[in-house]
């Protein structure tokens, strides 16, 4: 068997820590590592627990979950933690911005249980959570503040068909959609996903669709 998920919580509210401690809790894959209310106490306990997921709350004291998870998954930090944020904040900047520090995707609090769960492990496994419709919106509403003075669109080391690819990823398509859209297979949409990040230098999903944005490759 392999070994189990480990999670840390972080969140300020008692009763909403303590749900989702005991949803995680009661899956065999997954495993509370342990929880604060706090960031700096986040920060401080994934550098001794060394969870394999933190699942982060943005309104926070002390260190809010934006600061948190740069300290914990930003640029440059040497043993980088995926951070699920999970808000009641749906697209306003600080979403936005835990995203920028590093953040591997976000779910709402009052998403159901099966879909905080899909998040944690989608993270676990190195790839990024962004629902494409709240891409869509999220883009849409930051796509100025995001994009490039001028918005012309700067060359990239990608071929005709990965730009095409990265362009329907930053409109927030899913890989099933890419490939319905494309004609092609959902294994080739990753195949071509996994070749853009290489070719990039991007963590996940996410930075994709920033890229896209800051250099012009979507209108």
């Amino acid at each position: 068997m392999t070994e189990p998920i480990r999670v840390l919580v972080c969140d300020d509210q008692v009763l909403v820590r303590t749900g989702l401690v005991t949803i995680i809790d009661a899956q065999p894959d997954l495993e509370v590592a342990g929880e604060c209310g706090d960031g700096r106490t986040a920060v401080d306990l994934a550098g001794r627990l060394r969870p394999d997921v933190v699942v982060m709350d943005i309104r926070m004291p002390l260190l809010d979950g934006i600061e948190a998870t740069r300290l914990l998954a930003g640029d440059g930090v040497p043993h980088p933690v995926k951070v699920l944020v999970v808000t009641t904040f749906n697209l306003d900047e600080y979403v936005y911005e835990a995203l920028r520090a590093g953040a591997s995707g976000f779910l709402l609090k009052d998403a159901p249980p099966a879909q905080l769960l899909h998040g944690i492990r989608t993270v676990a496994t190195g790839a990024a959570l962004l629902d494409p419709e709240v891409t869509r919106q999220l883009v849409g509403r930051y796509a100025a503040r995001i994009r490039p003075t001028g918005g012309t669109p700067q060359e990239t080391p990608l071929t005709p068909r990965e730009l095409e690819v990265l362009r329907l990823v930053a409109n927030g398509l899913s890989n099933s959609e890419i490939a319905a859209t494309l004609v092609i297979s959902p294994e080739t949409v990753k195949t071509f996903v996994s070749r853009i990040l290489t070719k990039l230098q991007l963590r996940d999903r996410v930075q994709a669709v920033v890229f896209a944005y800051r250099h012009g490759l979507v209108t």
